[in-house]
């Protein structure tokens, strides 16, 4: 009576583990959260597995309604091995209730300028990312967006190619100690797979002003025109001293709301 029992608590836990996940991925595809977690590319994958658990939940529930036990080898083996001293019955399921109630209720976060620093602020891309095509358009030098500019620059990455072109880009603000006062670094992240493996771009501004009335992760949009620039290297590891580095002179700032999708691919 008491296997019986602890049977019927382990599949209820097993149920609601699978119903709880089924209703997190369709949340994060439902309210557009899920262009903070994975490439685009990935969306219609967690609708289907969503639909797949959801089924699979239905599934156990008719089981456990019709007291329905299999009675395999697996089965028995694996019932013996939960009911084991060194786990409780449903250990495994009750971990994944608590993951997907806590995703429930918490939202997730933009990435922001302590997760750029933290990976890393670079004047370059990795070669896998880079996309001759994006290269090869006709694209006005205003019209580019920030990713734009700075896979351009990887291409060709001569600064004085740029000088005195116009530019209106947006992005998050970073502080970085090593610019002088009135410098920022305008950055955005670039999923690849899923923000795990997000890594920070950006280009230098020059502002008219102290950074300290542009708050870090605020997001601006700026309009300016592009100069070269003797800096510090963004990137610390590098043993450079100074470095000539393309960099927009602000000359209209406007801050903006944070973009319901804040990264670029």
């Amino acid at each position: 009576m008491r296997q019986m029992s602890r049977e019927k608590v382990s599949n209820l836990l097993d149920f609601f583990a699978i119903l709880f996940w089924s209703l997190l991925l369709f949340k994060y595809w439902l309210t557009g959260q899920l262009n903070l977690l994975i490439h685009p590319n990935y969306f219609i994958l967690v609708l289907v597995t969503s639909v797949i658990l959801l089924l699979l939940a239905m599934g156990k529930l008719f089981l456990i309604i019709n007291n329905y036990r299999p009675q395999s080898e697996w089965s028995t083996n694996n019932n013996a091995g939960q009911n084991s001293k060194l786990f409780p019955v449903g250990w495994g399921s009750s971990l994944l209730i608590i993951v997907a109630i806590s995703g429930l209720i918490i939202n997730p976060k933009v990435l922001n300028s302590q997760a750029a620093i933290q990976r890393g602020i670079t004047d370059s891309l990795p070669p896998t990312t880079l996309e001759t095509q994006s290269f090869l358009t006709t694209t006005p030098p205003e019209e580019r967006s920030l990713i734009e500019w700075v896979r351009t620059l990887n291409v060709y990455p001569e600064p004085d190619n740029y000088t005195n072109q116009e530019a209106n880009i947006t992005g998050f603000v970073v502080h970085l100690e090593q610019l002088p006062d009135n410098y920022i670094y305008l950055s955005r992240f670039i999923l690849t797979c899923c923000a795990v493996d997000a890594y920070p771009v950006g280009i230098v501004i020059e502002l008219p002003e102290s950074r300290s009335q542009f708050p870090i992760d605020s997001w601006l949009e700026i309009q300016g025109v592009m100069k070269t620039e003797t800096l510090p290297p963004l990137d610390l590891k590098t043993t450079q001293k100074q470095q000539r580095q393309l960099v927009l002179k602000a000359f209209e700032l406007k801050t903006i709301p944070t973009p319901k999708n804040p990264y670029s691919y």
